[in-house]
């Protein structure tokens, strides 16, 4: 087998926006989990956790949605992160059915402590992006999920 830096990659592959993103998320996943520690499973749910922070009492089912999961998989998160402190469910009183999540005060916190670790994070990933080409980058990104969003029938 000869290197991985020697591999050919297809054009089928090379041309393709959904293979790349793929591709990035599992290396910026990667050197993410390797440089945050002590922070339980939250590193990998940054990105809900500030959902839920921005969104107070957030539905389950809204939540779900805002982030591409079915609701089945993301209870099982929930139930970890509930565990560790990070988040509470409450039922709300007209209908019990509903569940609604919010940080606790020690999620809170914790969740400062975490951001500033994905600041480096994010910093490493765009070094030597100007601000004009991370801006549209984030443009561009913002188009494909735009479009993605719609291919499933949902809106932001």
């Amino acid at each position: 087998m000869r290197d991985v830096a020697d591999a050919v990659e297809p054009e089928v592959l090379s041309a393709s926006v959904s293979y790349r993103i793929r591709l990035l998320q599992i290396a910026s996943y990667k050197a993410f989990e390797q440089q945050v520690k002590g922070f339980g499973t939250a590193p990998r749910y940054f990105g809900m956790l500030k959902l839920i922070e921005a969104n107070p009492g957030i539905p389950q089912t809204r939540l779900a949605e805002a982030i591409f999961l079915d609701r089945s998989s993301l209870v099982p998160i929930l139930d970890a992160l509930t565990r560790e402190g990070w988040v509470e469910r409450r039922s709300t009183p007209k209908d019990k059915r509903v569940r609604r999540v919010f940080l606790t005060a020690h999620g809170a916190l914790q969740l400062a402590g975490l951001e500033t670790e994905v600041n480096a994070h994010e910093a490493m990933v765009t070094a030597g992006l100007s601000a004009e080409e991370k801006a549209q980058l984030l443009a561009l990104l913002a188009r494909v999920d735009g479009n993605l969003r719609a291919a499933h029938g949902m809106t932001r």
